[in-house]
């Protein structure tokens, strides 16, 4: 067994202990492999071993892994942060974008998806840690958001999106899952049908399972510690 199947079965080991830990079903929790910085051949690996869903932050090394995997049946989500320039590529190449944090990205996402494809399925990323480090919306002003993402009609309006602070104190990352699961909720009280929370990592996943997460994003405890790409962005 090598080291990525080895850890993948890990990895899909913790993620079912969490949910049944939490009281839900393992199939509630999908994977996605944080692939990012990580050669073709390792993605390759991992969808030998029955891994469909890979992220990738950089999309000019996104974009190459596309076109050198297009023979296999992937699912490409792109979970950085979105600049306008970049919208195009996005739109045309990936299923999931996960970073949309304000009206233009989203309006351009959605003019620029193209017809013959699916709708591009979104979360919208919320800074539930109010760091200014990172990207997101802040909660209060995700609901405003949701409304407008929800009504472009190239975009399937999915759930949210974070990245906490880093901690190691439980308590504090239970309350910011928690907080956008609560958010989540609300979103869906007020009509919308969402169904992603996206949120856990290699550290945290266990506590973002126990708080609802239905998918997390894992790279580090499958491909291990991030190598530096020739020409990655």
């Amino acid at each position: 067994m090598t080291s990525i199947s080895a850890n993948l079965q890990a990895v899909r080991t913790r993620i079912a202990k969490a949910a049944r830990a939490a009281g839900r079903a393992p199939e509630e929790v999908r994977l996605l492999a944080v692939s990012k910085s990580w050669p073709s051949s390792c993605v390759r690996e991992a969808a030998a071993c029955g891994q469909r869903a890979f992220g990738e932050n950089y999309l000019q090394e996104g974009m190459e892994k596309i076109e050198e995997l297009s023979d296999l049946d992937l699912e490409w989500h792109f979970i950085g942060p979105l600049q306008s320039n970049k919208t195009l590529d996005v739109a045309m190449n990936f299923a999931w974008a996960h970073g949309i944090d304000r009206e233009k990205i989203a309006t351009r996402l959605s003019n620029q998806r193209p017809a013959a494809l699916p709708p591009l399925q979104v979360c919208i990323q919320v800074n539930v840690g109010g760091e200014e480090s990172k990207s997101g919306v802040a909660p209060g002003e995700a609901q405003a958001l949701a409304r407008i993402v929800a009504s472009l009609p190239r975009l399937k309006l999915r759930g949210l999106m974070t990245i906490p602070a880093q901690t190691e104190n439980d308590s504090l990352a239970h309350r910011q899952f928690g907080e956008l699961r609560e958010l989540l909720l609300r979103l869906n009280q007020d009509g919308m049908e969402l169904d992603t929370l996206s949120m856990g990592m290699s550290d945290d996943l266990e506590v973002a399972i126990a708080e609802g997460a239905t998918l997390v994003r894992v790279g580090t405890a499958i491909f291990g510690e991030r190598v530096k790409l020739k020409g990655a962005l």
